[in-house]
């Protein structure tokens, strides 16, 4: 859509600068709910930090060890340029087992900052969905609707859009549940389960999706089975905090 933005002389790409923004403000989303839930914020916002740059760290060396016959010859090229060459399996991988050690070093309570990462998470993905509908790298199933977006003159779903939706609703419903929340935990489950099930049927309408050998959306199996996950452990903890009520009630 706007791959890029001119200024002057300079040209910015829009995706860089969604990127750019968007780490800042989800690490200043993580902090702040990390100050509402009454936790170390200063030690939640360093945990985020860690992940974040941990993360691109890993996902640059993994994409250098992939396609080391190209940086051999020039070892600068590994840290210079850096506006290309990212392996994401690498930074998914590197960036949560450096925010797990952190948080072990600083004793942070896993389930409590699980809550309070999970405004930062959703809102990641958020800023994805942004940058790629901006920068047009994705695109949807083709359409008849009003709100269809043009492209190469033909009417598409806004999978982005919808996307982008999906997160706010999810963020909608973290801000709901944090002056109610029953138990640690429960945040970051909801959340989870209602984003993830969003997006179970969201990339139904992605016409570029990432399919199995067999023809399944890969991404809505991946959906599923978080939204599952999420919704039972839910249910077993809120189980568990209500028979726990019951036995001080009687006692």
């Amino acid at each position: 859509m706007f791959p890029t933005i001119n200024v002057g002389p300079f040209v910015f790409p829009t995706a860089g600068l969604v990127y750019i923004f968007g780490v800042w403000i989800c690490l200043g989303l993580i902090e702040r709910a990390a100050r509402r839930l009454h936790l170390n914020a200063e030690a939640t916002y360093g945990l985020a930090t860690a992940a974040v740059f941990a993360g691109l760290i890993g996902a640059r060396l993994t994409f250098v060890v992939l396609y080391w016959p190209a940086f051999q010859e020039n070892l600068l090229s590994i840290v210079w340029p850096l506006t290309s060459g990212y392996n994401i399996w690498g930074g998914l991988v590197v960036g949560p087992a450096a925010a797990f050690f952190y948080g072990r070093a600083k004793r942070l309570p896993p389930a409590a900052t699980m809550d309070a990462l999970a405004p930062g998470l959703v809102a990641g993905l958020v800023v994805v969905s942004l940058a790629d509908f901006l920068a047009g790298p994705g695109f949807g199933t083709l359409t008849m609707l009003p709100w269809g977006i043009d492209q190469f003159g033909l009417y598409r779903h806004p999978v982005q859009i919808y996307e982008i939706i999906v997160g706010i609703a999810a963020l909608l419903l973290w801000w709901w549940l944090a002056s109610r929340r029953a138990f640690a935990g429960q945040l970051f489950l909801a959340t989870a389960a209602l984003y993830s099930g969003g997006r179970l049927f969201v990339d139904a309408f992605r016409a570029n999706a990432w399919l199995s050998g067999s023809g399944w959306h890969v991404l809505q199996i991946i959906s599923l089975l978080a939204m599952l996950a999420s919704l039972l452990t839910l249910a077993y903890l809120n189980m568990g905090e209500t028979h726990e009520t019951r036995d001080i009630a009687r006692s």
